[in-house]
């Protein structure tokens, strides 16, 4: 099966588990409070349906867009635009009907749901696998470091003792989220040559590296060797070779691929001076940058043991409060992304669904597959709590609206409310996938 074809198939099937657990959210407590709901269904059925089923008042099917899925909720101005019902005298029965509070629950439920399935899942991968982790010394040749982060005080080859003042693990990938997402003040560390050194960092250092472009600020390194060279690409018109070593960059030894992607990305001329060993003879080679800055090169690692990774088991009542620790960090770390989104530069780099379809990996893994589902359950939660007319956060802040003022917003304003949402939501939707297509074009 082809890489596309098990990514795509990872990224269906979770979001058929979001998508119709977010849609029971709001069901359940519908049929609680006995408010009619006409449709459940996953992925939108527009014009026509897959498959659908009508079991007592409501009918069950699966669309043929797989952009979300929706229940329609009697006597609810939704995406349906069903003014026609609205234009009737209210029934018992539909949602107009029911008191605030409780519209506001079935409105939450969504969420609500959403947040509880991630938690459950960090719960129980903990349970299931543990978690890997890494000390300072499995990390065998330390950290690159990006140019950012050496104006502070950090080195190549850099291994981190502790953060904050408290011993630190899991550093392959943590350390960068803290660095980017949490309020981290010192970071301790052991240079190459042995001598430790307390770096204090700057609040806005996230921003800083953000806009520097320096994300991973810190990665492992470790030996590598050519795999491949990009057909047209600027490092095969230079003449550079599979079997080449590259051992130097305008003049700077590269012992690690970090050394590499350092000298490429930081020189200031757009044309590199590249020293390659061949056939144990040293020739030089002239590299002009791509716009991207990127020479057009595939590597693989030339020391396998460049890192160890440690696992740690979790017992069924230390799973539930690691798992309900991972799952708050997540979202607060999901949160702390808005301030990069909200920016020119965050803005290009939001993707749609061949983005959130290349998180998955190109082999199916559980363990990567229910990571990601949570993850995904998260930003459905956040993103449709977002006060939005058509996301759920648009109908709460409406009825919030209704319960401190004790007035209901006219159908004909919910109606035009609901129309600019939905506008808005198209427009970020063509949006985020038009990035995507942009960047598989001329990237």
């Amino acid at each position: 099966m082809s890489v596309f074809l098990i990514k795509a198939a990872q990224l269906l099937l979770s979001l058929s588990i979001l998508v119709v657990l977010h849609e029971l959210g709001h069901f359940i407590p519908a049929k609680l409070f006995k408010t009619r709901v006409e449709k459940f269904y996953l992925f939108f059925d527009v014009k026509f349906s897959l498959f659908k089923k009508k079991i007592g008042d409501t009918v069950y099917g699966i669309g043929w867009l797989p952009l979300g899925g929706y229940v329609k909720i009697s006597g609810m101005i939704d995406e349906s635009m069903d003014t026609e019902q609205m234009a009737l005298p209210p029934q018992p029965w539909e949602f107009r009907s029911k008191p605030a509070w409780q519209r506001l629950i079935i409105m939450l439920g969504g969420v609500t749901v959403n947040f509880i399935l991630a938690f459950f899942l960090f719960i129980m991968m903990l349970f299931v696998w543990g978690t890997n982790y890494t000390t300072k010394d499995d990390i065998k040749y330390g950290f690159g470091v990006a140019k950012t982060l050496e104006s502070y005080g950090f080195q190549q080859g850099d291994k981190i003792i502790s953060v904050d003042g408290k011993p630190y693990e899991d550093l392959t990938i943590d350390i960068n989220k803290y660095i980017m997402f949490r309020e981290v003040g010192s970071i301790k560390v052991e240079h190459a040559d042995g001598t430790v050194a307390d770096i204090q960092l700057p609040e806005d250092i996230g921003t800083k590296l953000f806009e520097a472009g320096d994300i991973p600020a810190l990665a492992p390194r470790y030996p590598f060797q050519l795999d491949s060279v990009v057909a047209d690409s600027p490092a095969d018109k230079a003449g550079l070779k599979v079997n080449d070593r590259i051992v130097a960059v305008n003049g700077q030894p590269i012992e690690y691929y970090s050394d590499l992607t350092y000298q490429i990305k930081n020189n200031n001329d757009n044309t590199l001076n590249v020293d390659i060993e061949r056939n144990n003879e040293i020739k030089s080679l002239s590299i002009t940058r791509g716009e991207d800055k990127t020479i057009g090169i595939l590597s693989t690692v030339a020391d396998l043991d460049y890192i160890k990774v440690q696992n740690k088991e979790y017992s069924l009542s230390e799973s539930i409060s690691g798992g309900i620790s991972k799952g708050y960090w997540e979202v607060k770390d999901y949160l702390a992304q808005f301030k990069y989104i909200f920016t020119k530069k965050g803005a290009s780099q939001i993707g749609g669904f061949a983005a959130i379809g290349n998180m998955f990996p190109a082999q199916w893994n559980w363990q990567a597959f229910w990571y990601l589902t949570a993850f995904l359950s998260i930003m459905l939660a956040v993103l449709n709590l977002l006060p939005i007319p058509a996301l759920d956060g648009g109908h709460v802040m409406f009825l919030l609206y209704e319960m401190v003022s004790g007035r209901k917003p006219g159908d004909k304003f919910m109606e035009y409310a609901q129309m600019v949402g939905f506008f808005i939501l198209i427009a970020l939707v063509l949006f985020a996938n038009g990035n995507d297509i942009f960047k598989a074009i001329f990237n």
